[in-house]
């Protein structure tokens, strides 16, 4: 295999990687996030448990994302690490507080406990949801990278108008896919008052995604450069807006299943259409393009990414496993017991 064909590879592992994370912890996030809306002390519950025995093993993906950055992209995860300091503190803090949170809210039967540990898991999944829209919007509009592949920058600077739209973007699609995954996981009361979330849900995240859009390709009109080239793949573009109404579609027949796996194309596709927009830069430089970095500029040697690849390919089907295994075994409807949070 020649080194582009091996990059290429690589930097589809590292799509598949933030893809699978973002799918997996994203409802987990969305539940987080709506968690607080919720009053009943029962309903809460409901809510933990839903995600209790998921949550831990969906974050190994963002484990898998920065090992392959530091593998595969060594100066692009120092790039980032280094100028998103700042950020990536809030999220590490925000990722710590939302695993406390989930630990030990149930752990006091005291009411003013249990409020004050909702409130930290809901703030902290709302921060962690934000802050990933964050950073995907400042990958986009660029970052002041210099000829040393280096830059620095205060937390305040990453909350430009169009980073901001990205973040509140990602909340409501986080918000949407967790409505989605709750419906699926809930009976009775609970379960038709989370239809109705779910649908309010899907227009906030409609209004937000269409925003978006008119915006990137007004302002952004490189994101679409490689779609006028290659006009076939708009494919990607209509496979999302297909996925998107088929939710709705899959409600209206009580097939909650299907509706959650459509939120799931939504979202694969909405970061494939990232992908080709941005490709082939991992962080395009708004000082001057060419002290931009590519996924072959700052990839790893050939020796590297062929050793890392075997890794990856015994390592990778074992993840799969365990996370197919985990969610058979916690299928159905949840049910509050004796052991529940």
């Amino acid at each position: 295999m020649d080194d582009y064909l091996l990059t290429l590879l690589w930097y589809g592992v590292l799509g598949v990687s933030v893809i699978a994370y973002t799918l997996l912890d994203g409802f987990d996030l969305g539940v987080g996030i709506l968690h607080f809306f919720t009053k009943k002390d029962e309903d809460r519950r409901i809510f933990l448990n839903a995600i209790g025995p998921v949550w831990d093993g969906n974050e190994v993906w963002l484990v898998i994302i920065g090992g392959a950055l530091l593998a595969g992209f060594p100066p692009v995860y120092a790039a980032l690490c280094s100028g998103f300091y700042d950020l990536v503190m809030v999220l590490l803090l925000a990722l710590i507080f939302r695993a406390v949170a989930i630990e030990f809210r149930s752990k006091e039967a005291s009411m003013k406990w249990r409020f004050t540990w909702d409130f930290v898991f809901s703030l902290a999944s709302l921060i962690i949801a934000f802050g990933v829209g964050l950073v995907l919007g400042n990958l986009v509009v660029g970052l002041p990278v210099n000829e040393h592949k280096e830059f620095s920058a205060n937390l305040f600077h990453f909350f430009r108008p169009y980073p901001i739209l990205v973040g509140i973007s990602s909340v409501a699609l986080l918000m949407m896919h967790g409505s989605i995954y709750l419906v699926m996981k809930t009976e009775g009361k609970l379960h038709d008052k989370l239809r109705l979330w779910a649908n309010k849900c899907m227009i906030f995240f409609a209004i937000m995604y269409f925003t978006l859009t008119i915006v990137t390709l007004i302002h952004l009109p490189f994101m679409a450069e490689r779609f006028r080239q290659m006009p076939w793949l708009i494919v990607v573009a209509i496979l999302g807006m297909f996925a998107f109404a088929n939710i709705p579609r899959e409600f209206s027949r009580g097939n909650d299943g299907w509706a959650f796996i459509s939120s799931c194309g939504v979202i694969g596709t909405l970061i494939l259409l990232f992908g080709l927009g941005t490709f082939p830069y991992l962080v395009i430089s708004s000082i001057d393009p060419k002290y931009s970095l590519t996924i072959f500029n700052s990839c790893s040697s050939r020796l590297t990414l062929s050793v890392l690849l075997i890794i990856v390919t015994i390592g990778l089907p074992l993840v799969l496993a365990y996370g197919f295994w985990v969610y058979r075994i916690f299928r159905g409807k949840v049910k509050i017991g004796p052991t529940s949070y």
